[in-house]
Formats: C-alpha cells, structure tokens, sequence
C-alpha cells in the first residue's frame, strides 16, 4: 500500500469510528451526544428555526418536526459510513478481483456491504475481505439501533402525551393550575387533588428521565393538542404553588412541596439539555389579585398570612422557564389566570 493508500485508510477508518460513536451515543447512551458529529443535534439547531418559521403558537411546532430529524440523522450516518468504509476500500482497490477502477466504484462495494445486499461483481482478497465484512456488520448495526432508538422513543411518548391529553380535559387549553383548581371545584371533587399531585410529580420524575436519557423528545410535539407538554408542566408548577403558599389545607402541603421540587428539577434540566437561558418573568400584580378572587369564589379557603407579593416573585423562575421553552418550541405557555370566555 502506498503512503497515500495509508493515509486513505487512516481517514476512512476515523470517519467510520466517529459515526458509530455518534451513533452509539445517540441510541444507547443516556444524556447529550458526547462525540465530536453530534448529527442530530447539529440537524435540530440549524433546522428548527426554518421549521417554526410562518407557525404561530396556536400551531405549535410542527408534528412532522422531530421524525424528519430522526431520519435524516439515519441517513446522514449511512453516508458517512459509505464515505468512510469507501475510503477504506479504495485503499485496498489492488486487493479485489478484478481491481476497483475508481472511487465511485469503492463507494458502491462499500454501500452494498453496509446494506448486505453484496451486489459488487468483484471479490475482495487478503485485508479487503476484513473491511467488507466490517462494513456489512457495521450497517447491520446502525439500522439496528435505529429502530430499538425509535421503539423507546414512542414508549416514552406515550407515557408522557397520555398524562398530558388528560390534564387538558380539566385544565383546560392552554392548561393552567387555577383552571384545574376551579374544574375540581364545579366537580365537587377538590379532595382527589393530593392523589393528583402525586400522579403529576411521578409523571414529572418520568418525564425528566426520558428526556435527559433521549433529548430528541424534548421536539416532538404531544399528540392532539398544540399546547404541548411545556404548558401542562407550567400547569402543575402554578397549581403547587398556589397550593402551597395561598390555599390553607395543610393535607395537601406536603404533596404539593414535593410536586413543586420535582417540576422545577425537570424543568431545569431540560433547560439546561437545549442550552436556553431562562430569564425570571413575575406575574401582574392584578393577575395575583384575580387569582386570589377567583380561588375563594371557588370555594378554597386562603391562608390568612397568604403573601401576594412573594407569590408573584417565587413563581418568577418558573415562569420563565415555562415560557422560554415554549418559545424555543413553538407552543403556548401556561397562564397563571386564565380566560373564563373561553
């Protein structure tokens, strides 16, 4: 082999390497890409902003946004495989019978191995034969993992949208927490509210762990509603608040302390996957004192040391946490006091 030769193979076999690492920490490894191509990460940043381009927040971000990202992440692997073991394999072009005339041609034996369909009209002999085989196992691979990727990505999906599609019945769309406050309230169901903010922190603790594990299903858009998961998840941070620092039913306190820490370290961690800051945004202080009309006409007693202003000023982070990600999503944030006409 020729110093040439050498250097071919060299290149060839650190793109190879380089794509199955990005590969392997896409699908299998928990948390961000950790290679130096982070293809679908780099495929999300540059085409997200086209995608929500003309869409309004009613809209939210379009359904067809995340699965065009996956495959186009699947195929951008394929071609650098290709380029990598054609690199290779030209390398060795005298080790096949009859000899590869051209890089095109090392580029289609490369292509039919990593897909084993082996329609190359030449055989390959000594080391060749190894760089074939390897393509072969290496395409194998990468459609392999590609779909076990996908099935745990719809498993997570469903877990998640399924709380979601709920919550919008009785919280209404966008959701909001005092929405759902005053839905339980007309039900005559407000003591089934502690059950419901365990249900909320066991689905924020989920949630959070199959997003931090596959930051792609931070974009994918929950099934029939355009509020989106951000919403529902502003939702049960607003109703833990209120619950805790304005309405006096010290049965639901504990729950409500537990619910508020676990959306806040979900939230959090997602902000910090898509590299967002997160500005505080304090609530009006009418919206406060609507908020407080609103749960007493409702019937839920107020805490006699009830603080508006700390209120306003704690729900700030969150908040704004809420309303960052739903615009870098294209979905609507979760009001703290929303319209009665609608």
């Amino acid at each position: 082999m020729t110093a040439f030769g050498v250097a071919e193979f060299a290149a060839g076999l650190l793109l190879a390497f380089l794509t199955l690492r990005d590969v392997v920490d896409t699908a299998v490894v928990p948390g961000r890409t950790g290679g130096a191509l982070k293809i679908l990460r780099r495929i999300v940043r540059f085409s997200l902003p086209l995608w929500r381009r003309g869409r309004t927040p009613a809209q939210g971000i379009s359904t067809a946004f995340a699965p065009s990202a996956l495959v186009k992440a699947f195929v951008l692997w394929m071609a650098f495989l290709t380029l990598g073991f054609g690199l290779m394999v030209h390398a060795f072009a005298f080790s096949f019978e009859p000899a590869l005339p051209s890089f095109p041609q090392a580029l289609f034996v490369a292509g039919s191995g990593l897909v084993t369909v082996g329609l190359s009209e030449t055989d390959a002999m000594g080391w060749a034969r190894w760089v074939v085989m390897a393509s072969g196992f290496c395409g194998f691979a990468v459609v392999t993992l590609s779909v076990t990727y996908l099935l745990q990505l719809q498993e997570a999906l469903a877990g998640r949208d399924t709380a979601v599609l709920k919550l919008m019945t009785s919280a209404g769309k966008p959701p909001s927490g005092l929405g759902l406050l005053e839905r339980y309230a007309d039900l005559g169901c407000v003591d089934d509210l502690g059950d419901l903010m365990r249900e909320a922190r066991t689905w924020c603790a989920q949630t959070a762990q199959s997003h931090a594990s596959h930051p792609s299903l931070i974009y994918f858009r929950s099934a029939g509603t355009a509020c989106g998961w951000p919403a529902a998840l502003g939702a049960m941070l607003d109703l833990s608040l209120i619950v805790e620092r304005l309405i006096d039913r010290p049965d639901w306190r504990g729950q409500a302390v537990l619910l508020r820490d676990e959306g806040r370290a979900m939230i959090e961690r997602v902000m910090d996957i898509v590299d967002l800051d997160h500005p505080p945004v304090a609530a009006g202080e009418e919206e406060v004192e609507a908020l407080l009309r609103r749960l007493g006409a409702a019937g839920y007693p107020l805490r006699p040391d009830a603080d508006p202003e700390a209120f306003r000023i704690e729900r700030g982070p969150h908040a704004g946490c809420v309303r960052r990600l739903g615009d870098h999503l294209g979905s609507m944030a979760s009001p703290l006091v929303p319209d009665q006409t609608r």
